[in-house]
């Protein structure tokens, strides 16, 4: 995090929303950017020493690599003041990293030539696209994901309690066929959970073979070394998939697709809040007042949905700096620009965003619960809904024009119980057939969504 104040931060993320994008600023800021390098750097060094072909480079001491696992596990605020102590000095933020490292190995007794071995034939850019995807495995395994899946099993869990309590449904925004609360529930959580399944399942790339991509500079210091061979174990040993074929830069298209993924994520989770904001607007959900908490300047009355409005607000932010970085880090002059570098320091906000978002649904969703006697009053109120079920029956037994008469009946009229019932018993319909019917209610008239939201109940999580 900054140093800034909260209140002066020009972000909200370091701001109002701190402590909520917490998890992110550990994961995506420059003092994390600045951890991930430096562990780079140190097991470059490593995998180097290791290998017989690099016969100038010693294996490294016991006590030498005692001290790096310290470095890398202690490694902290000082560290990162003291690398852009040389920054500002040299004004090239991955050289600072390795001539930090150079002297700490120096102060601790290695020997100053193997020293330079730290950042061999290294292009910043092998550095940072290693760091990038270290950043973003941190960010969404430590904070989006559990925080997604979280959303996506309260969901879940509510969707198979209410299951079958009866609800309005509306398209167009007119009165519509009722379903159940739990089955719309359900909808979203599903959709959550393809989303979620595609982030985690996204293998990121990385590569690590020099300034456009040809070991040139490898080559010409060892030429019998199996460069290639190198770069792959180094790059499969942090667990990401080695890009063999690169300009100076990683082509960024599994970030792309992270990215689009997220989005989509934020998609339906704005769509899940606008539900939710009709839902308590219509009173079919009430919201649980929060002792000493103020919902209007000027009417005492109020309480409103601000959770789900936050997140409504954020999740697009998101989007849309995630939708940017997609396209634009795909793109990049020739070998390579500057400006994909300067992009993808966004990364973090983008999903800091969305993670945000996430939260304050969460938030919205623990105060609210359902009010049934509402829902089952409006339907009770809405024969007309089976204008459907029963032009429906009337077409399994040929009577004629089953759609243009329920069409008279009820378009745009509202229907009394007892209006169902006469037309009903007027019909040519076989008595079972005429029984189902006349039975049905508006609050029956659910179909199977009670056994869909069963049905659909996801594994637990692996």
């Amino acid at each position: 995090m900054s140093s800034t104040e909260p209140r002066d931060a020009i972000s909200p993320l370091d701001g109002r929303y701190a402590t909520a994008a917490a998890p992110y600023a550990r994961a995506f800021s420059e003092a994390a950017f600045f951890r991930q390098r430096f562990r780079v750097e140190v097991e470059w060094l490593r995998a180097l020493s290791r290998e017989p072909a690099i016969a100038e480079l010693a294996p490294l001491e016991p006590s030498i690599e005692a001290r790096l696992d310290g470095w890398v596990a202690g490694f902290g605020p000082g560290d990162v003041e003291e690398i852009k102590r040389i920054e500002r000095r040299i004004n090239h933020d991955v050289k600072a990293v390795e001539y930090f490292l150079k002297e700490k190995l120096v102060q601790a007794g290695f020997d100053a030539r193997q020293s330079e071995f730290v950042h061999f034939a290294c292009t910043s850019e092998d550095i940072n696209n290693l760091s990038h995807a270290l950043m973003l495995r941190e960010g969404l395994g430590d904070a989006w994901l559990p925080e997604a899946r979280g959303l996506a099993g309260e969901v879940w869990a509510l969707a198979e309690q209410y299951r079958d309590l009866p609800m309005p449904s509306h398209t167009h925004g007119q009165p519509a066929s009722p379903t159940t609360l739990g089955k719309e529930l359900a909808v979203f959580a599903a959709r959550w959970q393809r989303q979620i399944a595609a982030v985690a399942g996204i293998r990121l790339l990385a590569k690590f073979n020099g300034a456009v991509g040809t070991f040139g500079a490898h080559v010409a210091a060892y030429p019998d070394a199996d460069w290639p061979a190198i770069s792959k174990r180094f790059v499969e040993g942090f667990g990401f998939e080695w890009n063999p074929l690169t300009t100076q830069i990683e082509s960024h298209d599994a970030l792309a697709e992270v990215f689009h993924a997220v989005s989509r994520f934020n998609a339906v989770l704005v769509d899940f809040c606008r539900d939710m904001w009709e839902y308590v607007s219509r009173s079919y959900l009430r919201q649980k007042p929060v002792a000493g908490e103020v919902g209007s300047s000027t009417m005492p009355h109020k309480v409103n949905p601000i959770d789900f409005e936050n997140a409504e607000a954020n999740a697009p932010i998101s989007s849309a700096l995630l939708e940017h970085l997609a396209a634009k880090l795909a793109v990049s002059r020739m070998q390579r620009d500057l400006s994909d570098s300067s992009a993808i320091r966004n990364m973090g906000v983008a999903i800091g965003h969305s993670g945000v978002a996430i939260a304050a649904a969460r938030k919205g969703l623990a105060k609210v619960s359902p009010a049934p006697e509402v829902m089952a009053a409006e339907l009770e109120g809405r024969w007309e809904v089976l204008a459907e079920p029963i032009q429906t029956v009337m077409r399994r037994y040929g009577l004629p024009e089953p759609y243009e008469q329920l069409k008279e009946l009820t378009r745009g009229q509202v229907l009394s119980a007892e209006d169902v019932r006469s037309f009903v018993e007027g019909l040519d319909l076989p008595p079972d057939a005429a029984k189902r019917l006349l039975e049905l209610t508006p609050r029956d008239y659910t179909g199977l969504a009670a056994r869909l939201v069963e049905q659909a109940r996801p594994d637990p999580p692996s």
